[in-house]
């Protein structure tokens, strides 16, 4: 620095010290400048608080927010070049959806809902990574221009100015001891700074197009999100509906336990008895109940039940009712015993109960005694 700059700056520092300890009055701003100062100082912390908060809203999470800027900075430091996406909430979720469906597999209601909320998630979560691009470029970007190029040189304007009106105050408070000339240069030069900061304010705060411009492309881009979003999830939402009717209208299957053929000495008569093996008490709608005793191989023990279950024929055990609608077609209740007659087809048998033959589907009913094989 010349020697005239430390002069200089020491003579700011001289005016500035006596306007702070001494009560030295300096040169008045007229009021519109003031106004328009502490409105641009307003404006630069808005944009500050600004910028932040919305990469708050569009990335909640602070340490993703880290580990991302880290990964993206080392990436950019090795020249990869690879930018790192912020792993939405969404996306998370539907992920692991998307997982346990796949290992519950297609033939489980409860499989492909998970997989059908899955997809829809990830979806929304595709959105959700165009809307942080999409508002970065509208809304990020040009408040972040406009904060590192328009207002960074008001405030350059500003602390000159400040500098020069300290200079003329020095001076003007040393008249008759310095040049006039060199006051009047100092006035000269306060004034040109001074109408260089009022025009570049002027220009920021009547500009007011490209401070609402971005606001605007951000609430349209979040309302493009919560479109597509709406839309996605108004499709996943009926096809959820689709599954849960589909469900309730499944006939009701209940649990019974599988018949174990246990061959005893009553064999020797040509009959075999059919014995439930897992429980210890079991009992059907008609009221028979039994119990099984374990057994040794050379002697088997059994009970003496009220009345035992004997199936010696081919024959099967209705799992729902069936209400016949045609003419010959066999009714019967969940839990009634059939005798198989004969095999239609694929999909009907002929039996007999309580004196009543005819028709009933295969699905309805579980084979006990098979059909003899043709």
């Amino acid at each position: 620095m010349s020697v005239s700059g430390m002069k200089k700056q020491f003579h700011k520092a001289n005016q500035l010290l006596n306007e702070r300890l001494m009560g030295a009055e300096g040169t008045k701003l007229d009021q519109d400048f003031v106004k328009m100062e502490k409105t641009v100082d307003v404006i630069q912390t808005l944009l500050v608080e600004l910028l932040s908060r919305t990469t708050e809203f569009l990335q909640p999470n602070p340490a993703y927010r880290a580990k991302l800027s880290m990964l993206n900075t080392m990436s950019r430091i090795r020249g990869q070049g690879r930018s790192v996406g912020y792993p939405q909430t969404e996306g998370m979720l539907g992920d692991c959806m998307l997982r346990y469906g796949q290992e519950l597999g297609p033939a489980s209601g409860f499989g492909g809902a998970l997989t059908d909320t899955g997809e829809a998630l990830q979806q929304v979560s595709q959105a959700k990574d165009a809307l942080d691009i999409k508002v970065k470029h509208t809304f990020i970007d040009p408040l972040q221009d406009l904060h590192n190029r328009d207002l960074k040189e008001i405030k350059y304007q500003l602390k000159k100015l400040q500098g020069r009106r300290l200079d003329f105050d020095y001076k003007k408070r040393r008249r008759g001891k310095l040049p006039e000339e060199e006051v009047r240069q100092a006035w000269n030069k306060f004034t040109t700074s001074k109408e260089l900061a009022e025009r570049s304010m002027f220009t920021l705060l009547e500009n007011e197009v490209d401070q609402v411009s971005p606001l605007t492309a951000l609430i349209a881009a979040v309302l493009d999100f919560h479109r597509h979003a709406y839309h996605i999830l108004l499709g996943l939402h009926g096809n959820l509906q689709a599954r849960l009717t589909a469900a309730s209208n499944r006939p009701e299957r209940r649990f019974r336990p599988r018949v174990k053929v246990i061959r005893t000495e009553t064999e020797l008569s040509g009959k075999t008895r059919f014995y439930h093996q897992p429980s210890i008490t079991s009992s059907f709608s008609s009221g028979e109940q039994f119990t099984v005793l374990t057994s040794t191989l050379n002697s088997p023990v059994f009970s003496t039940p009220d009345r035992e279950l004997v199936l010696d024929q081919p024959c099967c055990r209705a799992i729902y009712s069936f209400r016949p609608e045609n003419e010959g077609e066999l009714g019967f209740k969940e839990g009634d015993l059939i005798i198989l007659t004969n095999r239609i087809d694929g999909n009907w048998y002929e039996g007999t109960m309580g004196g009543q033959s005819g028709f009933f589907p295969i699905s309805y009913v579980d084979t006990l005694v098979p059909l003899p094989l043709p």
